[in-house]
């Protein structure tokens, strides 16, 4: 005989199936933070800046970062150089295929597969006529701070030299002549540059409120 099935057991089994509890969604890790320092190659003392980024940002944001904490102006054609020495860079809309060629668009790589470990270097160029060179290190991966929004540049040293003034060697030259009132060419060079400047200034609290327009 059979033994009795013992009444409502079905039921609660019906009962349980309803009642399980979905699984709880994993968080999304937090995006890792590059430092990188960013030194002006050939400069004398260097000049210098440490900026905080995601690491996944794009190389065409990168470059609109580096435009601002070096205090350029985005006047003329850049690229970057990685450590297998791939060229990246933005891609002509006239139609200038000499520009192009070999170039990969700048849109389209992440910073974190060209620099992917502590103390990678590559080249970032600017202006190919004053001939900018930019090292750039990546010096540590850190954890994003709570509160805090990237990028941001963390430290420098001396003031950005100012567009066409014929690079590293012209702009040394630039403060021979504006240092001496006597050169026959100071008043023309102070002229062209607006009035005075002051090669030692860097306020990183300024760059990065202009920094908050490209984020």
């Amino acid at each position: 005989m059979p033994p009795k099935r013992r009444a409502g057991f079905p039921r609660l089994v019906r009962e349980s199936s309803k009642t399980r509890v979905a699984a709880a969604p994993r968080a999304k890790a937090a995006t890792p933070v590059y430092v990188l320092k960013v030194t002006l190659l050939g400069t004398r003392p260097p000049i210098w800046r440490r900026l905080a980024v995601p690491a996944d940002i794009t190389l065409a944001r990168l470059h609109a970062m580096l435009q601002v904490v070096m205090g350029w102006y985005d006047c003329h054609l850049h690229r970057f150089v990685s450590p297998d020495q791939t060229r990246y860079g933005p891609l002509s809309e006239v139609g200038d295929a000499d520009w192009d060629l070999g170039l990969i668009d700048e849109r389209k790589a992440k910073l974190s597969r060209v620099l992917a470990a502590p103390k990678q270097r590559m080249v970032y160029e600017y202006d190919f006529g004053d001939g900018w060179e930019h090292g750039i290190q990546l010096e540590k991966i850190v954890a994003p701070e709570p509160g805090l929004h990237y990028p941001r540049c963390l430290a420098g040293r001396r003031a950005c030299p100012p567009e066409d003034c014929g690079g590293v060697w012209g702009y040394a030259e630039l403060l021979q002549i504006i240092a001496d009132p006597g050169h026959p060419e100071h008043a023309e060079r102070l002229e062209w540059l607006g009035g005075p400047i002051d090669p030692e200034a860097f306020d990183p609290d300024e760059v990065n409120k202009l920094l908050k327009r490209v984020r």
